[in-house]
């Protein structure tokens, strides 16, 4: 962040390998003319990219901003777990060679391009919302990603771009019956099988939440917001940048890692 971060400024976090993927899957395959390097999902990428920079005005602005990126497909989760992502295939043979391209393409726009050796973009993004927080400014996570939404609060909200769509607590407890800070531990419960996560058997993310009686006692999450009826204990906006310590062995409540801090990234 720098010494000059800090109260009123606004920090925006692209999830730039999502970016990529999306991109590469929405564009037919294009080749550089000269080599015949494939250049689709750079193309694509470039446009989305352009198109977040063009629109990115008024009082929602950064003052900073930065597209994050997973450093590869082996993180610390990994050595934990091997069979984590275990089930996913390798990134299809002609976007390999666009992963660099990407960068360059961030470092043209003069945005900042970041990635760190055994983590996830995932626990970058939280890491620096956390600290974009607790330095008194704010920050804007731009990205879909579920994993992300137990962040949400105090100062830092989430944007769809696929939807060009705020998401906020409310959004959150559509989607996991819980607030942001028990996100966590319902996906513990429910596991995530796009992850090869596994859960309790018999309990998704809809059911997590009534299903754990420590969630239920702890009374944010049962009463959660709910209109004019919305009665909720006070949220913890750090609970996702503590180390977890009921952390476990890989199993229902395996790999019970909020996302940020606890991974432990530099």
């Amino acid at each position: 962040m720098g010494e000059r971060f800090g109260k009123g400024c606004h920090l925006h976090l692209i999830d730039g390998s999502a970016f990529i993927f999306r991109a590469y899957h929405a564009l037919p395959p294009l080749t550089r003319k000269s080599d015949g390097l494939p250049v689709g999902a750079v193309a694509g990428f470039c446009n989305m990219l352009w198109r977040y920079v063009q629109t990115d005005d008024g009082h929602t602005a950064p003052t900073h901003a930065a597209v994050i990126f997973d450093h590869s497909s082996k993180t610390f989760r990994n050595e934990i777990y091997p069979a984590y992502k275990a089930q996913r295939p390798e990134p299809p043979e002609d976007l390999h060679p666009q992963f660099p391209l990407t960068r360059d393409a961030t470092r043209a726009f003069n945005i900042a391009c970041i990635e760190t050796e055994g983590y996830e973009a995932d626990d970058i993004i939280a890491a620096m919302a956390c600290a974009a927080r607790n330095a008194g400014g704010t920050a804007t996570i731009i990205s879909s990603d579920k994993d992300l939404m137990q962040l949400i609060g105090d100062g830092v909200d989430m944007l769809d771009p696929i939807k060009n769509k705020l998401i906020g607590p409310d959004e959150v407890f559509e989607k996991f019956g819980v607030g942001p800070d028990r996100v966590v531990d319902v996906q513990a419960l429910a596991g995530d099988a796009v992850d090869n996560v596994p859960g309790a058997p018999g309990i998704g993310i809809k059911t997590a939440g009534p299903a754990d009686p420590g969630i239920r006692r702890s009374g944010d999450a049962a009463v959660a917001r709910r209109g004019d009826q919305a009665a909720q204990a006070p949220p913890d906006p750090d609970r996702a940048c503590r180390p977890d310590p009921h952390q476990q062995a890989p199993g229902a409540a395996g790999l019970r890692y909020a996302a940020g801090r606890d991974a432990g990234v530099p």
